[in-house]
């Protein structure tokens, strides 16, 4: 069971780090913005899911050896739940309306809650590798 909430959570850390820092990079980069704000708009939904299933998955992989483990991703999952209902349509709704400071602020708070979740994967990493 151990080793599976490690690969668990290690796939976790890497999808959001890969998906975070790579794929939405490159895709600004590649794409005009016409082009990269759509197909990142339709990628999130599914960006959001793996992350709510994975961190669920290992929370219950995790919970009768590292409670506090257990609990970090619990949380990854709740607020992924915040992120993918609340936040992201009220971001998309700022990006159609043309409301650059609330786009600018809402998806400063998605940043945060995507970093915030990739330290807590880090952090429940180092508890499981020993």
């Amino acid at each position: 069971m151990a080793e599976a909430a490690l690969l668990t959570t290690a796939l976790l850390f890497g999808g959001m780090t890969l998906y975070s820092f790579g794929f939405a990079a490159f895709v600004f980069n590649a794409l005009p913005a016409e082009t990269a704000g759509p197909l990142i708009r339709q990628a999130f939904p599914h960006f959001y899911l793996f992350v709510l299933g994975s961190s669920l998955l290992g929370a219950v992989l995790v919970v009768w050896t590292d409670p506090l483990s257990a609990i970090l991703l619990a949380t990854v999952a709740a607020t992924t739940i915040f992120a993918r209902q609340i936040l992201m349509p009220a971001i998309n709704r700022a990006t159609d309306t043309g409301a650059k400071g609330r786009f600018k602020a809402l998806h400063g708070l998605s940043v945060a809650i995507t970093l915030g979740h990739i330290v807590a994967a880090a952090v429940v990493l180092v508890r499981l590798q020993g």
